[in-house]
Parts: C-alpha cells; sequence; structure tokens
C-alpha cells in the first residue's frame, strides 16, 4: 500500500486520537501504552490492518519468509502445572506421557540426512530428569553429526529450572548451552508478563521478569531469539500492550530479537477448557497491533498450524511477513490443545502456493533471517 493511499485511510478516520495514531505510524514515531491499548479498544479492523500492512510492506515489501524445520519435543512429563496447557502430563502421572531418550531423539536427527532443513527446534515440558548436563550431550551429539543445523532450542521455563537444578547462575548455565551448540532461543514460555495473569494462569513457571531475564543474557552472548504472547484468554488490552511494552524495552536495549508470534490461546483439554476463544477477527486484530507497537522487531510470524492455513494467510495483510515453516513432522503441543491443523506438515510446495495466493513473494529464509531461496519465480503446480 502506498503512502498516499494510507495518508487517505487516516485522514478519513473520524477519531482524532486514532488519526494522530496512524500519522505517528507512518511518520515511524512510536506509539505510547495508553496509545497501544486504545487501538485494542476503539480501532476497527480495517483501520489498523491498513496501518499494520502499510508497515509490513515499507519494511518487507511483498516479502514472506518461510524455512524449513523440524521439531524435536523430548517429554510431555512436566512439573509444573500451567491451567492453559493441553499437553504436558504431570510428574505425578509420567506414565500417560513420553520421555525420549538422546539415542531416540537422534533417530530423528538422523531421519533428515540428506534433506535440506536448516533448523531443528527443540522444546518440551519440565522434566526433573532430563537435565542439564543431559541437554548438553544431546547438543553436542547434535552438532558433531551435522555442524551447520541450527538448533533453536528450550524456553527459558525449561532453561531457569534446568540451571537452578545445576546449581548454575543464568549466566554460567547460558554459556554452556551455548557451548555445546544452542544457537538460539525460541520464544515460547512467555505466556503474559504481567504478574495478575500469570499468577492465575501459570503461578508456578518461571516470572515474566526470569524470561527476559533469560533471553537478556543470550542477547548478550551474541545469540538471538524469538518472542511469544499468548493471547485471547483472560488478559485484557492493557496485559497484551504490558507485555509487548517490556519486549520492545528489552529489544531497545540489546537488539537481539528476531520475531514476534502472537499465539492464540486453544481451549480444548485443559483447565481453562470453559475460556472462549478468540474471533478471527480479534486474532487479525492482535497481529496488527503488534505489527505497529513493536516498532524494534524487524519481522513478526504467524504460526499456521496453531491459527490453520486460511487464517494464517490472511495475516500477511495484517502486519505478518513470515508464516513458519515446513514443520516437517508430527507436532503435538498445538495438535493437542485443538489447533486448526491436527497434522501440522505442509510441504515447500503447498507453502510456497499458499504464500502466492496471498499475492506475496515467498522466500526461504534461515533461522537468522539469512536468504535460501527465493521461490517468487519458481514455477509451482
Amino acid at each position: 500500500m502506498g503512502t498516499a493511499n494510507i495518508e487517505i485511510i487516516i485522514a478519513s478516520e473520524k477519531d482524532t486520537l486514532l488519526q494522530k495514531i496512524g500519522n505517528k505510524v507512518i511518520h515511524n514515531e512510536r506509539i505510547s501504552f495508553e496509545e497501544g491499548v486504545y487501538l485494542f479498544e476503539k480501532a476497527s479492523l480495517p483501520y489498523v490492518g491498513a496501518l499494520a500492512n502499510w508497515k509490513r510492506e515499507s519494511l518487507h515489501g511483498d516479502i514472506t519468509y518461510f524455512n524449513k524445520n523440524f521439531h524435536i519435543e523430548p517429554t510431555n512429563v512436566c512439573v509444573f502445572s500451567c491451567k492453559f496447557c493441553s499437553y504436558s502430563k504431570l510428574y505425578a502421572h509420567k506414565e500417560e506421557g513420553w520421555e525420549l531418550t538422546i539415542d531416540q531423539m537422534m533417530d530423528i536427527v538422523k531421519s533428515y540426512d540428506g534433506k535440506p532443513v536448516t533448523e531443528v527446534h527443540i522444546v518440551g515440558g519440565v522434566h526433573p530428569k532430563l537435565t542439564l548436563e543431559f541437554f548438553i550431550s544431546l547438543l553436542k551429539a547434535i552438532k558433531a553429526h551435522r555442524p551447520e543445523l541450527h538448533i533453536k532450542g528450550f524456553t527459558p521455563v525449561e532453561l531457569d529450572y534446568m540451571f537452578r537444578k545445576a546449581n548454575l547462575s543464568t549466566e554460567e548455565g547460558m554459556k554452556r548451552a551455548h557451548e555445546a551448540g544452542l544457537d538460539s532461543l525460541p520464544g515460547g514460555g512467555a505466556e503474559i508478563f504481567h504478574p495478575d495473569i500469570r499468577n492465575i494462569i501459570c503461578a508456578d513457571k518461571a516470572t515474566g521478569d526470569q524470561w527476559l531475564h533469560i533471553h537478556r543474557t543470550a542477547h548478550n552472548l551474541g545469540m538471538h531469539s524469538n518472542a511469544t504472547l499468548l493471547y485471547g484468554h483472560i488478559e485484557k488490552a492493557e496485559h497484551r500492550i504490558d507485555h509487548m511494552e517490556r519486549l520492545r524495552q528489552l529489544q531497545d536495549e540489546t537488539k537481539g530479537f528476531n520475531t514476534f508470534i502472537p499465539l492464540k490461546f486453544r481451549n480444548k483439554d485443559n483447565d481453562m477448557h470453559d475460556v472462549p476463544e478468540s474471533t478471527m477477527a480479534n486474532d487479525l486484530k492482535m497481529y496488527a497491533i503488534s505489527r505497529l507497537y513493536l516498532d524494534n522487531f524487524p519481522h513478526v510470524k504467524a504460526y499456521w498450524p496453531m491459527l490453520g492455513r486460511e487464517i494464517a494467510q490472511l495475516t500477511l495483510s495484517y502486519g505478518v511477513n513470515d508464516i513458519d515453516g515446513t514443520i516437517d513432522d508430527t507436532t503435538k503441543i498445538y495438535s493437542m490443545a485443538g489447533s486448526e491443523e491436527q497434522t501440522p506438515v505442509m510441504t515447500t510446495e503447498e507453502l510456497v502456493r499458499l504464500i502466492k495466493q496471498a499475492h506475496r513473494k515467498p522466500v526461504e529464509r534461515g533461522t537468522l533471517y539469512n536468504v535460501i531461496q527465493d521461490y517468487s519465480l519458481v514455477e509451482i503446480d
């Protein structure tokens, strides 16, 4: 969308504060906390969508990134009892869950030998017997077998528990994990930072401050990371903006975040099953305002297995410029919570087609957004 068109849309807005916010966006001025809340409460979806699309195109044009990745989920046994979680089994009922050995996980890695994957994503439950030493052995084994494979692994919730069990500081623990082969951190475990909400939905896990501290430590080691926000449950607009404000402040400090990923709460088979899920309109508004508020984040990603392919495709007009990866496995965390995609596998051809259907330019990337291949001129049957 050209600047002239967005200026017409802003000038047509009858709410003077929304006009002011729109003009700040197109002049690359930072919007305030209060203005972020106002967008959620007062702005129409077409208005924030147009602003977010303008911002997205000013940063990336029509480029939409994806990568070729696979997941390893070491265990779904967990010492924590998050109310929104449909995935984990409490340690007291560990026989109902799974726990992979290093050999089993290496078999998964080896099953991709000769395939053009660039990233392995490792996240799971917090199992008291899967220690830092256990995972350091896994990291070293993966790097010994396939040195070029980027390892993105472990949420701060997992890392905080590992470091405390090992009697190590965050700085010592992160240094050891990084030296063993951990290349970057995913964005999981953030949920909602605000304690009023966090103490209700996940009181016993790492706090928002602890999450931020682990990511700050990783950034200071030269690592990059992602960030998430779990939305669409009992939080309000001010809690979402509070969460994004803390991320924005840390990004100002370290410039270590690559991507922001809003994650939709799903209510199947968990302790919050009576909470209605967010509507599609609210999903799109969440993505759009994320793009507007997080002005120092390079990328906003839609995790298509969680949203479903059609809604993920729509987000590409609401600020999103990354649609995640082929996810060449059976990722359980969201399918167990009732996501739209029960078998979240998409071939490269399907992913490229999905992006092209949205009139965007598909580009395969590495984890750190190095361009691997431009598929915009590749013919897909």
